[in-house]
C-alpha cells in the first residue's frame, strides 16, 4: 500500500471487508470501510467484541478500540478475526501514540505477519509498520531511524515499494529520489518552484518524480498548492498524479476546489477519479461540496458504489447530513444505498435519529433485511432496551425478533439479561427460545448459568 493510499485510510478513519459489520477499511481497498455492510447477524462469539472495535475506530476512541481487538485476541484465540484484529489494535495503537504504544504496534504487525501472512490487510500492515517506523524514529528511537533509512534506500534502488504509488517506479535512481525527497525539509519558497518544474516535464523518466511530487505539494500547504495541483489534475498525461491529485486536494482546499471536485463527480466517466473526488468534497468546508454530495446521492445515472460512498460521507457531515438522508430514503432505488444510508443515519446517535431507525424497524412495509439493519444499528448506536423491549414485543416476524435477541445479547446492561431470561422460559416461539438460550451461553452473567441448570433440572 502506497503511503498516499494510508493517508486515505488515516483520514477516513475506517477497514477491510470484514464478515459482517460496516468497515472502516484499508487504504488500500479504497473506502470499503465506508461501504461494506454484510449481514450483522452471525453466531461467531468474537463478533461483537469486533464490532465494538470497530465502532471506537470510528469514534477516534483509539485507545478503547486497542483495549477491544486486544481482548479479542485474548478471549477468542481461535477465532476467524484475531488476523484483522492485530492489524487494527496496531492501527488503533498507532494513532494513540507514544513510543511505548507504538512500539506495541510494531509487536502486532510482526505478530501478524508471523501468524497469518496471507490476510487480506498483509499489504497494509506493512505500510503501517513503516509509518509507525517512521514516527519513533522522529522521537528519537535510534533503531527506527536506521530501519526507515535503510527502507528509503532499497527504494531508491527498486527493492520496494516507493512512495508514489507504483512498484515499477524504479528507474529513477537513488539520486533523484533522494532528491526529491529532500525538498520535504526545504522551506516552500524554494520548494515550490522545484516542484512545479517536476510536474511540468513530460518526458517518460519523469512519471515516478512526478507521482511523488504531487504528495509534497500537498505537504506544502501554501496559497499556490491549489493552482498547482489542479493543473496537475488537468492536464498530466499520467492517470495516477490526476488521482493523486485529486486526493491531496482535500488536504488542501481552496475556493476553486470544490467547483473542480464537483465537474469531477459530474462529468468523469472514471469510477476511480469519482471515489476520490467524492472523499475530496467531504472534507471541504465550503457548502458547495456539500450540495455536490447531495447531488450525487441523488443522481440515478452515476455507479452506485459512488453515490453510496456520497452518503456515507453526507452522515458524517455536521451540517444536517442524517435529516437529509432521512429525507431522501424513501426516494433512493437500491437497497444497498438505503443499508448504507441506514447505516450513516446511525452514526448521529441523536434521539431523531434513534427514533426513525426503530420506526423503520416496525415498518411492515419495508423488507425484512433493510429492518434486520435498522434494529442492529440502532441497538449499536444506543437504543434504550426499553426500545428493544416494546420492538420485540410488537414485531411478528421470527427472523426480526431474532435479530432483536441478537441486539439485546450484544449490550452490557444487566437487564439485558433479564429480558434474554424471559424469552428463553416463557416466549411461546419454541426456536426464539433456543436462540435465547444460545446467547445466554455466552453470558458470563451468573444469573444466566443459574437459569440453565434450572432448565436442564426440569
Amino acid at each position: 500500500m502506497t503511503s498516499w493510499m494510508l493517508g486515505i485510510a488515516t483520514a477516513a478513519a475506517f477497514a477491510s471487508s470484514a464478515p459482517s459489520a460496516m468497515d472502516l477499511a484499508p487504504a488500500g481497498a479504497w473506502m470499503q470501510v465506508a461501504t461494506a455492510t454484510a449481514s450483522p447477524a452471525t453466531d461467531d462469539p468474537a463478533d461483537s467484541l469486533y464490532r465494538s472495535g470497530r465502532e471506537a475506530l470510528n469514534r477516534s476512541q483509539y485507545r478503547r478500540a486497542a483495549e477491544l481487538f486486544a481482548e479479542l485476541g485474548r478471549r477468542y484465540p481461535r477465532s476467524d478475526y484475531v488476523a484483522e484484529s492485530l492489524y487494527w489494535e496496531a492501527f488503533a495503537r498507532y494513532r494513540v501514540g507514544g513510543a511505548e504504544d507504538l512500539r506495541a504496534a510494531l509487536a502486532r504487525l510482526d505478530d501478524q505477519k508471523r501468524r497469518f501472512p496471507r490476510t487480506a490487510t498483509a499489504g497494509d500492515a506493512e505500510a503501517l509498520a513503516t509509518r509507525i517506523r517512521g514516527e519513533l524514529a522522529r522521537q528519537g528511537d535510534a533503531t527506527a531511524a536506521q530501519d526507515i533509512v535503510r527502507e528509503a534506500t532499497d527504494a531508491g534502488h527498486g527493492r520496494s515499494r516507493v512512495p508514489t504509488g507504483d512498484p515499477d517506479c524504479d528507474d529513477d535512481g537513488d539520486v533523484k529520489l533522494a532528491a526529491l525527497n529532500a525538498v520535504l525539509q526545504m522551506d516552500a519558497d524554494r520548494a515550490m518552484p522545484l516542484l512545479t518544474r517536476v510536474l511540468a516535464r513530460r518526458d517518460p523518466g519523469s512519471v515516478c518524480l512526478r507521482r511523488k511530487a504531487v504528495w509534497l505539494v500537498a505537504q506544502k500547504r501554501t496559497d499556490s498548492a491549489e493552482t498547482v495541483l489542479l493543473n496537475a489534475l488537468r492536464n498530466d498525461p499520467d492517470a495516477q498524479v490526476r488521482e493523486q491529485a485529486v486526493f491531496w486536494m482535500s488536504q488542501v482546499p481552496g475556493p476553486r476546489a470544490a467547483a473542480v471536485l464537483d465537474s469531477i463527480v459530474r462529468y468523469s466517466k472514471d469510477e476511480q477519479l469519482q471515489d476520490r473526488a467524492v472523499f475530496a468534497l467531504s472534507q471541504q468546508s465550503d457548502p458547495k461540496a456539500a450540495d455536490a454530495l447531495r447531488a450525487l446521492a441523488e443522481r440515478r445515472d452515476a455507479p452506485v458504489s459512488v453515490r453510496e460512498k456520497a452518503i456515507f460521507w453526507l452522515g458524517q457531515s455536521k451540517g444536517g447530513g442524517p435529516d437529509y438522508l432521512r429525507n431522501l430514503f424513501p426516494r433512493l432505488d437500491n437497497d444497498e444505498l438505503r443499508e448504507k444510508a441506514i447505516f450513516a443515519i446511525a452514526q448521529s446517535r441523536r434521539p431523531e435519529d434513534q427514533r426513525w431507525l426503530i420506526d423503520m424497524a416496525r415498518d411492515s412495509r419495508a423488507k425484512i433485511g433493510l429492518r434486520k439493519q435498522a434494529i442492529f444499528w440502532s441497538s449499536q448506536s444506543g437504543a434504550s432496551l426499553a426500545d428493544l423491549d416494546a420492538l420485540y414485543r410488537g414485531l411478528a416476524e421470527r427472523e426480526l425478533k431474532e435479530q432483536v435477541i441478537f441486539a439485546l445479547a450484544q449490550s452490557k446492561e444487566p437487564a439485558a439479561v433479564d429480558r434474554l431470561i424471559a424469552i428463553a422460559k416463557s416466549d411461546p416461539d419454541t426456536e426464539l427460545r433456543k436462540r435465547a438460550l444460545f446467547w445466554l451461553g455466552q453470558s458470563r452473567d451468573p444469573r444466566a448459568a443459574d437459569v440453565l441448570e434450572q432448565l436442564l433440572k426440569e
